[in-house]
């Protein structure tokens, strides 16, 4: 399907084929009510020697490898910013989305006509750039919107900020030393997606089912649904709240804790009503960390149950991120030079 220059690739009244998956892919139970028992969070509390956010998150960890946390500290302009910038980069003409000076920008932006899984392609819009270290990073970015870097740079500032604050209350929750992941995560990638209003959602896909090879994903969906977990064998809807952001545990974390919190499978389904934009951002070790089991969390009752890599090694060995790694990697050898 091409895109017109005058309208939107998924301004149809039927799914086009070339986006129709098999059958035994197709979402199924699309009606189901939206799960009201991952858990939210309040974690504003945790001050004072009030641990009970502390056990919420490390049980949430355990039974869903999800939770939403309130009461974070970010602005709501912060945020707001942040969203709305994106959905401008997204209602700009694609010709404009996808000027990429090779080796000066690092960012990839990708439409759905151009990205395909064994020939079919997802229902969305992604663009994804690096992070961290942020300075370095922000020139790199789309500079259409005008705005857009330093809405996004105060935006990441405050994720960096959470993501410090979530870490430590795991660490404490795992009864490792305080501060064990200070010199060991990143927010090394922002990943933005655009899912618009499709005809029959019982057809297609946003996102295929994975799991995050990350320490932990920070997700902002504002009041927008569609986000399903893996539990027990069937998918759940995780709810959208506006003040919230969805926590889950990725690959990296689930190794360090050695098994104790889980890394779980999740998607994204479509809906005929409304646009849904996402934020993720993914807290990922430096590069050439060593991710092993916590010393502290081994014994010769729960011995190790994972072998020790190193970070970019293991993102090379599963293909985590593609060949974007690499994308970055020049952009940021060459950025400052060019």
């Amino acid at each position: 399907m091409k895109e017109d220059k005058n309208s939107t690739w998924f301004n149809v009244e039927y799914v086009p084929n070339d986006y129709i998956f098999p059958k035994e892919h197709r979402p199924q139970n699309l009606d189901l009510p939206v799960c009201d028992s991952i858990p939210v969070i309040d974690i504003s509390k945790a001050t004072n020697g009030h641990n009970q956010p502390v056990e919420d998150i490390i049980t949430a960890s355990q039974e869903f490898g999800f939770f939403q946390v309130i009461n974070h500290g970010i602005l709501e302009k912060t945020v707001i910013d942040a969203a709305s910038v994106l959905k401008e980069f997204f209602d700009m003409p694609s010709k404009d989305k996808k000027e990429i000076v090779p080796y000066k920008k690092a960012y990839v932006y990708t439409s759905s006509t151009d990205f395909a899984k064994d020939g079919v392609h997802l229902w969305r819009e992604n663009l994804k750039h690096p992070c961290h270290p942020l300075r370095e990073c922000i020139g790199l970015w789309p500079d259409k919107p005008t705005r857009y870097q330093d809405a996004i740079a105060a935006y990441l500032e405050e994720i960096q900020k959470l993501s410090c604050t979530i870490l430590e209350m795991i660490s404490e929750g795992l009864g490792l030393e305080t501060g064990y992941f200070n010199n060991t995560s990143e927010v090394q990638l922002l990943s933005s997606n655009l899912y618009p209003p499709c005809p029959n959602p019982t057809l297609t896909l946003g996102i295929l089912p994975h799991q995050d090879p990350s320490l932990i994903t920070i997700l902002y969906q504002g009041n927008s649904t569609g986000l399903q977990v893996m539990k027990d064998g069937q998918w759940i809807n995780v709810g959208a709240n506006s003040n919230a952001f969805v926590v889950n545990i990725g690959n990296q974390l689930e190794i360090i804790s050695n098994g104790k919190l889980r890394s779980i499978k999740h998607r994204v389904v479509t809906s005929t009503n409304g646009t849904r934009i996402s934020i993720a951002t993914f807290v990922n070790p430096s590069p050439d960390c060593i991710i092993e089991p916590a010393k502290n969390l081994v014994n010769e009752l729960e011995p190790s149950r994972y072998t020790a890599s190193r970070y970019k090694e293991y993102v090379d060995h599963n293909n985590a991120f593609g060949d974007y790694t690499v994308a970055i990697q020049n952009a940021l050898r060459t950025g400052n030079k060019n």
